[in-house]
């Protein structure tokens, strides 16, 4: 029996890697002491431009046969 990784729709793969770096983004503008509305707003734009781009642009597509 050959056992291989579930399918993840490219949808919720982008979702993932926007809330990842949104985390990340928002919680090092706090480290540095920026003011907490501004980058809580920069992060999310950044987010969705992050997750447009993975929808986008990010798919495994196999190369010709």
């Amino acid at each position: 029996m050959h056992l291989r990784m579930p399918s993840i729709d490219q949808g919720v793969q982008a979702f993932v890697w926007a809330i990842v770096f949104f985390l990340f983004l928002w919680l090092g503008a706090l480290a540095l002491k920026l003011p907490g509305g501004t980058s809580f707003i920069v992060s999310l734009l950044t987010a969705g431009a992050i997750f447009l781009l993975v929808r986008v642009r990010g798919g495994d597509y196999p190369g010709p046969r």
